[in-house]
């Protein structure tokens, strides 16, 4: 993967210290995640780069806009790209644990977003930043789930990124605090091959969820109308 800083529209994102690159999973997620509701305040658990973190500075006026971040070369990186920022003034990176951040921290947040590590399999690479930032016993989702439901205002939104496959069992557990899905995306490469990711935005109310399906690409790098109407905003080349 690329050291090369991405250049967004609006900011730009430095990512040579960071283990996990831009990705398509967090500038979706990022582009997704409601803002309807105008939240006061929003927290990116597990902010890496920082990215949605300003993905959400951009899209919205929040005031507060906080993210945590427990990797030292990740934080470092985190707080510059906030630095550099043309929304420095609303982004503070905490350098902690989520464990750590919810013993501490007695503030609601109106917005929650996360794309946290997923790979379960019992398989690690030799790079122990790497696997920290992509594993999931470094985040258990029922830990994320929790301290979601904890630090979520009673109004608020909890949107997240998973593997399609886990959505069950990650739908199952958030009901368990009280969270339940309001929409849902789920994304596929292209029309020949299975969803492969879950956007699930939670709330504190049970009602009807809306699913929707979102496919990436006709055919190699030709994008569909659906995949640039909702990048646009942030690719260069949408």
């Amino acid at each position: 993967m690329s050291n090369k800083p991405f250049t967004f529209k609006q900011f730009t994102i430095d990512q040579d210290l960071c283990a996990m690159k831009i990705g398509t999973d967090s500038v979706l997620l990022g582009a997704w995640a409601s803002t309807a509701h105008r939240p006061f305040s929003v927290l990116d658990i597990g902010s890496g780069t920082g990215v949605l973190s300003l993905m959400l500075a951009q899209r919205c006026h929040a005031e507060l806009i906080d993210a945590i971040e427990i990797d030292d070369r990740a934080y470092e990186q985190c707080v510059n790209n906030f630095e550099q920022s043309p929304w420095g003034d609303r982004l503070f990176c905490y350098h902690a644990s989520l464990e750590e951040f919810v013993e501490e921290i007695d503030d609601e947040y109106d917005l929650i977003i996360c794309n946290p590590p997923f790979y379960s399999e019992d398989y690690k690479t030799k790079n122990n930043q790497r696997d920290l930032a992509r594993f999931q016993d470094a985040m258990p989702f029922d830990h994320l789930i929790e301290s979601a439901s904890k630090l979520l205002s009673k109004e608020g939104r909890f949107s997240v990124v998973i593997p399609f496959k886990e959505e069950p069992a990650f739908i199952e557990q958030a009901s368990k605090f009280g969270l339940y899905p309001k929409r849902k995306l789920h994304v596929k490469g292209n029309s020949s091959t299975p969803v492969k990711r879950a956007l699930i935005e939670f709330s504190f109310e049970q009602a009807q969820t809306e699913t929707q399906i979102l496919t990436i690409e006709t055919e190699r790098h030709q994008y569909t109308r659906e995949y640039i109407d909702l990048t646009k905003d942030f690719y260069l080349k949408m």
